[in-house]
């Protein structure tokens, strides 16, 4: 997270309010929510997440322009 420079509140919101969570690889999922930029343009924050733990661990976050590729209707 600190080497993409997304912050930490940013991932905790996502993890506490996501919109999505679509099925990853190994039996991880992937928590996406809708991000406005500064810029105003808007993209996705995922966070590949084992759930199978308790508590849950984050195993990276990113952001991704890539919105249509990744957001289910």
């Amino acid at each position: 997270m600190a080497r993409r420079r997304i912050p930490r509140d940013a991932v905790e919101q996502l993890l506490a309010s996501r919109e999505q969570v679509v099925g990853g690889s190994r039996g991880r999922a992937i928590y996406q929510s809708q991000v406005t930029r500064a810029d105003g343009t808007v993209c996705l924050l995922r966070a590949v997440v084992d759930e199978r733990v308790d508590p849950p661990v984050v195993i990276t976050a990113y952001f991704t322009a890539n919105v249509a590729k990744y957001w289910r209707q």
